[in-house]
């Protein structure tokens, strides 16, 4: 999920929220509820899945090619609202469900026998990650805007995020993860959240060419073709000034204590926006992003994750605090419990770590 848009439809609009033709050799899946920043309901994940299953065996599919409908963005995340309405209610096995069905989507994509391309044009975050992230080919434009954000709203990054963020260059994968702070396209491409950079204007020639130009090398060289290179992303003299030095202490108190003593401008910036976030959600998804880094598979990470979205939805009062203030009340003034980072219990990740769902993830 993430901590993006309320995304209940308030729209009388009946249109197909996910889109499947064939044009050429080429599957396209669009996503394609705009007026929700193409957020993800169950249904638009069933749908995804459906797709790539009719396609799998479909010898005149070649590959699949994802984008988004409109133009701000390829998807904002998971039906937040949805899960609160859920939580709210007692309906845990409902949580489960969605969880389930979206981790699958992730899996299957990444272990896709065909190539699958996608295009993280705008912003792409939380679910959207769980689409773009897992792809062999993803593409970002100049209005690319990434990021894992789940900690605004008491929770923790999901969707296999934790493993990308675990394997990216030193210590990024912790400060994004903590801060859920924005990346563009050059800094999804220096986090390994990307392979290629394309200009929002030169899309349709990329897809087209996808689709109808024969090229026994494969797609990767055609995207080359269209392929720039953007302004290089400040997150290498970040790493080396202060984010590896602060992130790689071993609790968030640690963290904050490090940043404090930096005389790095950013840093100070950092401390303020950790003291704003759920100090439960920081400390759970420090902890996730570590033990992501030491898994061997998508699958062992999605895992972990479901362990600890569910143990927010059954055990801790975050979630739904976080939620009500940034998407129902709209106040953004959460009370979170402990208020502050420094009141965190000593391993306050362990619970969330530990927790065993009543449903298990995989079938």
């Amino acid at each position: 999920m993430t901590a993006a848009a309320d995304a209940r439809d308030r729209s009388p609009v009946s249109a197909p929220r996910v889109l499947t033709r064939a044009e050429g050799s080429l599957g396209r899946i669009t996503l394609n509820r705009p007026e929700a920043l193409n957020a993800l309901d169950i249904g638009m994940i069933r749908a995804l899945r459906d797709a790539l299953d009719a396609w799998r065996d479909d010898t005149d599919v070649q590959l699949v090619y994802i984008d988004g409908a409109g133009e701000r963005g390829l998807c904002a995340g998971g039906d937040v609202r949805a899960l609160y309405d859920y939580v709210r209610a007692g309906q845990a096995e409902d949580a489960a469900q969605f969880f389930r069905e979206e981790y699958a989507l992730n899996a299957a994509i990444a272990e896709y026998p065909k190539p699958i391309v996608t295009i993280a044009d705008g912003i792409t975050m939380g679910g959207g990650i769980g689409v773009a992230g897992h792809a062999t080919i993803r593409i970002v434009t100049e209005r690319s805007k990434l990021a894992m954000p789940e900690t605004r709203i008491g929770f923790t990054p999901d969707v296999g995020g934790t493993r990308l963020l675990a394997q990216a260059p030193g210590r990024l994968g912790e400060y994004f993860a903590m801060t859920g702070r924005t990346m563009t396209a050059s800094d999804a491409l220096y986090m390994g959240f990307a392979d290629y950079y394309v200009p929002s204007e030169n899309l349709e020639a990329l897809r087209e060419a996808l689709a109808f130009r024969a090229d026994p090398a494969g797609p990767a060289e055609i995207v080359l073709l269209f392929d720039e290179t953007p302004d290089a992303s400040p997150l290498a003299q970040a790493r080396a000034e202060w984010i590896d030095e602060a992130f790689a202490a071993g609790s968030p108190a640690e963290i904050v204590e490090r940043l404090r003593e930096s005389t790095a401008d950013d840093a100070s910036a950092a401390v303020d926006l950790l003291g704003e976030l759920s100090p439960t959600g920081v400390a759970v998804t420090l902890d996730a992003v570590r033990e992501a880094r030491e898994l061997p598979t998508l699958r062992d990470a999605l895992e972990g994750e479901y362990r600890r979205v569910m143990w927010f939805v059954q055990q801790h009062p975050d979630l739904v605090e976080g939620i009500r203030a940034q998407l129902v009340d709209k106040d953004r003034d959460p009370k979170w419990q402990p208020a502050t980072i420094a009141e965190l219990a000593a391993d306050a990740g362990a619970g969330a770590r530990s927790f065993v769902p009543a449903l298990p993830l995989w079938d």
